[in-house]
């Protein structure tokens, strides 16, 4: 299937299919002419004697050191050798992909200066199937995702490496062997290439995409724990919800709703049950699950945005013919005079960064706040999944709560049921919570200060992936326990879905009526957390899309 990107369109759908790969991309015709346009802009800077941030100047704390015309390819390349400096252990090819698919739609949005062939070899290495070797570590997620960007361009460029079949290998031979040239760099190209939020958006997306799973999964997990606790429908009442108004909050409750519809369990304890209310990891998954779905949502919305933006710097902007008329922009005129530089000339292109039919504006579109505030946001919501999950499993192996036998045995004492499988679930819930900290406010100036505060955002994101491991699991393991919990419920059923639910779970972990090896058991059902197949049958049967 082939996949045209439209700058700065980009949809969650084509996101999906970016991570889960079998596509080949495109770029839209109709995109080529501002990528050109564009481009001409920075060739007449690179010729002209102005200086212009990353043209013809030095880097970061050494942009006041002008660069010679016969040295600016020199340039570029020195500056992706001296920032690849990543360490650990490799991102994934599915990072990867998304890395190289938003560069190239950010890239072609027409304002970063590059020539249609840098757009053109990002867009071929990915339709070559080729993995860029780029370590995890090494960004702080300002002045963008430079190490990781920069390892990504030196495989393209030949000198770097690549991963075949997860080893590593020398870039230049994968190159030829997939019929691709390898990258040549120019004026700006290099700098346009690492500087950006690529690295960190495709990170979060990959945490995102895969919560998508595992929220669905977690919720039917609590509305099998609610029936095998013999728990009460009443707290789901739409009319208990709207009057709150959170639109998650509603939705949920309709879902746990419909979940249940057709219990016979759930129909068994109506009457003559003396319970008054259930204890809140039951009564109130519509309150807490629902804030978390907003959340997820609110993050998807700062993402999407992310994907689609040109993140670079500087930034190249075409001017209309009134522009050009304009002289200098009120900025350039009214800027004050800084101690031992004085004013900025009043006038000229120079001044304005004006070169040919475009300006050239330098800013700060690479610093990843956005991003590094949508992750510690969806980190929250991870852990709260996982820790009000990991309350179910307590409660239902407490006899004097569920009213099932202790732990989840019948024979409690010779066997121990599902005591440690709790066990696991507190220790990575409590894992959950330091790395739930938020990585947004840690900030370390780099530079010498001239960077002097960032984002964080890379690890921010890619510390999600361990969090949906850990809440995945305690999901399985409730999973785990709640289908047994069920099962000494027999012969009353539960709902059709859940019945649905119990079945699949069964076909690769069995009843535990005596003590058996589980580890296996919680890996199964770990797999099926991720599997999608919970989504869809939370979908079916309730119409809930989690990020819609």
């Amino acid at each position: 299937m082939v996949l045209t990107l439209q700058p700065g369109a980009l949809g969650l759908d084509d996101l999906r299919a970016i991570h889960q790969g079998g596509v080949q991309l495109a770029l839209d015709p109709a995109a080529w002419a501002a990528v050109q346009a564009s481009a001409e802009v920075v060739r007449q800077a690179a010729e002209g004697d102005a200086p212009v941030y990353g043209v013809n100047t030095g880097f970061g704390k050494l942009a006041s050191t002008r660069i010679g015309k016969d040295e600016l390819a020199t340039l570029q390349h020195n500056l992706i050798r001296s920032h690849c400096v990543g360490v650990g252990a490799p991102l994934s090819p599915a990072v990867l992909r998304l890395m190289l698919a938003t560069k190239a739609a950010s890239l072609a949005r027409g304002h970063s200066g590059v020539r249609r062939e840098v757009v053109q070899c990002l867009l071929d290495a990915f339709n070559a199937g080729l993995v860029p070797y780029v370590p995890s570590q090494g960004s702080v997620g300002a002045s963008g995702d430079l190490a990781p960007l920069a390892h990504m361009t030196l495989a393209l460029m030949g000198v770097g490496e690549m991963l075949v079949d997860g080893e590593r290998r020398p870039a230049a031979p994968v190159l030829e062997a997939a019929g691709l040239a390898p990258l040549e760099l120019r004026a700006k190209e290099g700098l346009a290439l690492i500087n950006g939020t690529q690295t960190s958006t495709a990170l979060a997306l990959v945490g995102l995409l895969r919560f998508d799973e595992v929220f669905a999964s977690a919720i039917v997990s609590g509305a099998l724990s609610l029936d095998a606790a013999r728990g009460s429908d009443g707290p789901f009442d739409p009319r208990i919800h709207e009057v709150r108004g959170q639109p998650g909050q509603i939705e949920t409750a309709a879902a746990y709703r419909q979940l249940l519809i057709g219990s016979a369990i759930r129909q068994s304890h109506r009457e003559h049950d003396d319970r008054v209310q259930d204890p809140y990891c039951l009564r109130c998954q519509p309150q807490v699950m629902g804030a978390c779905l907003d959340q997820a949502r609110h993050v998807r919305d700062v993402l999407l945005r992310e994907a689609n933006a040109v993140t670079d710097n500087p930034l190249v902007f075409m001017l209309g013919a009134e522009d050009a008329d304009a002289g200098p922009s009120p900025v350039d005129a009214t800027e004050p005079a800084l101690p031992g530089r004085g004013r900025r000339p009043p006038g000229g292109e120079a001044a304005a960064g004006r070169f040919g039919g475009g300006q050239v504006l330098s800013g700060g579109n690479f610093h990843a706040e956005p991003v590094a505030l949508a992750a510690d946001a969806l980190a929250c919501a991870i852990a709260e999944v996982g820790a009000i999950a990991e309350r179910r499993i307590a409660m239902l192996i407490d006899a004097t709560v569920s009213r099932l036998p202790p732990f989840l045995t019948a024979h409690a004492g010779l066997n121990s049921g599902y005591m440690i499988a709790h066990v696991t679930a507190a220790a990575l819930a409590s894992e959950n919570k330091s790395l739930a900290h938020p990585a947004s406010v840690d900030s370390l100036p780099t530079s010498a200060n001239q960077e002097d505060h960032v984002s964080m955002a890379t690890f921010g994101a890619r510390r999600l992936g361990n969090m949906l491991d850990n809440t995945a699991h305690i999901v399985g393991i409730e999973l785990l326990a709640a289908a047994q919990g069920i099962d000494f419920l027999r012969p009353l059923a539960s709902s059709p879905p859940l019945e649905a639910v119990h079945a699949l779970l069964r076909r690769h972990c069995p009843a535990m009526p005596n003590d058996h090896y589980l580890a296996p058991d919680i890996e199964h059902a770990f797999a099926l957390v991720n599997a999608g197949a919970l989504g869809q049958l939370l979908q079916q049967h309730t119409g809930l899309r989690v990020l819609g």
